[in-house]
């Protein structure tokens, strides 16, 4: 298998809260994040509602020049990765790189399905209405998606492999897969691993609309409109941030007397070959990713205590995600917790899987379920044990992340406690 990869920082920025303490509150509160869009004048719209990261201010984490040459996403990659070098101890406060590694061995492989949507807008205006001569100067090094990590290296000196990859919904799981390999080979000792999206924008948000994958009836109702499961959902919620993990060899966390939250323990991937949009309806691809996690990770699917679910709140992926549970899990689907956490802070798109995958940290660390919130009348085959309402207090050793997206992208990775 290999060298064993530990967690050893977390990192986010996103609709719940831009730091971890809060987002973790958030969560352990079942708050929701959702609110009326706030970015555009969403009159127009059908959707109205978003889940927005709020009170965000980018000279709270990097020098206000160099914000202004990055698109959100970049901002939101930087704050987030800096906060989680700085919990892995990696980084001092101040920003200076501290000498626990070799910056030649230090990666950021980050997670982007869609990458510098506001400045392609932005640009194509200027190009519009001012013609060719006026696009800004920045247009193409702010929206091109490995800027991401480009911009992340720069910040915590990473010289290791730098790179982004795009799996659409299944971007930063996929991200933190690639992670657990490169430290397995020995190709660096720490990479910087999750996911980035900042796509509340005029064209993310009316081509949602327009294949009628957002929520619109709960427009009045912004908190009650991410309800995966449940049998009054109608879409899901549009979000954005950035969840990142520091993901780290384990004798090189040990020898450095890291604090360790989990063992990245297995990934799996898989690909559904069947539909653009539409998850498999048997779920073939999503049961091989699980099965194919499980077997690298050595676990059998009895081992497994919770799954934070894609649980999208759209009408095709819930009641079909429910099924690969069960053909995955067997009988046991039925004894281990199932939540979906986008109830409360929506679909982050290409950080879904990392900021998905930082709670299934602290849930072990905290022995905590998070729930899922808004399920108040399981649709015709959900029948899972959701964590409704309320998160509960429980035993917790192995959680499983799911994240399936556009293209028929599967991405899974396994957590497990080092007790």
């Amino acid at each position: 298998m290999g060298k064993r990869v530990v967690i050893t920082g977390l990192g986010t920025v996103n609709p719940m809260g831009n730091n971890i303490a809060d987002f973790w509150q958030g969560i352990r509160d079942g708050r929701s994040g959702v609110a009326p869009i706030t970015r555009f004048d969403a009159t127009e719209y059908q959707t109205k509602i978003a889940a927005e990261v709020k009170n965000f201010n980018a000279a709270d984490f990097m020098d206000r020049k160099e914000a202004r040459k990055m698109d959100l996403f970049s901002q939101y990659a930087v704050a987030a990765s800096l906060e989680a070098m700085r919990d892995a101890g990696l980084m001092a406060e101040d920003a200076s790189t501290a000498t626990a590694y070799d910056p030649t061995r230090l990666g950021v492989i980050l997670g982007i399905g869609i990458g510098g949507f506001q400045t392609i807008e932005d640009s194509y205006w200027q190009l519009y209405e001012k013609g060719p001569s006026r696009v800004p100067p920045m247009t193409i090094p702010k929206l091109i998606a490995n800027i991401g990590p480009g911009n992340v290296a720069i910040a915590i000196n990473a010289q290791g492999p730098v790179y982004s990859l795009a799996t659409a919904c299944a971007s930063g799981t996929d991200a933190l897969g690639n992670a657990l390999r490169w430290i397995r080979e020995g190709h660096g000792d720490v990479v910087v691993a999750g996911g980035v999206e900042a796509c509340v924008t005029r064209l993310g948000v009316s081509g949602f609309n327009v294949i009628q994958a957002l929520s619109t009836a709960y427009n009045d109702q912004p908190e009650k409109a991410s309800r995966p499961f449940d049998k009054n959902r109608d879409g899901f919620v549009i979000g954005e941030g950035a969840g990142i993990l520091v993901c780290e060899e384990y004798e090189h966390a040990r020898a450095r007397g890291a604090r360790i939250y989990a063992e990245l323990a297995g990934s799996g991937v898989s690909c559904d070959a069947n539909h653009l949009t539409s998850p498999h309806p048997e779920g073939r691809g999503a049961i091989a990713a699980v099965r194919m996690a499980l077997t690298d990770a050595g676990l059998a699917p009895t081992d497994i205590d919770y799954i934070n679910a894609h649980g999208t709140s759209t009408p095709v992926n819930d009641p079909i995600e429910t099924s690969v549970i069960k053909q995955a899990f067997g009988d046991h689907a039925y004894r281990l917790k199932v939540s979906s956490t986008k109830s409360m802070h929506g679909h982050l798109i290409g950080a879904a899987g990392g900021v998905e995958a930082i709670v299934c940290a602290l849930a072990i660390r905290d022995q905590f379920f998070p729930p899922t919130i808004n399920l108040d009348e399981p649709d015709e085959g959900c029948d899972l044990d959701y964590v409704p309402h309320r998160g509960v207090e429980g035993t917790i050793r192995t959680t499983l992340s799911n994240s399936l997206g556009f293209g028929g992208h599967n991405g899974v990775v396994i957590l497990r406690s080092m007790q």
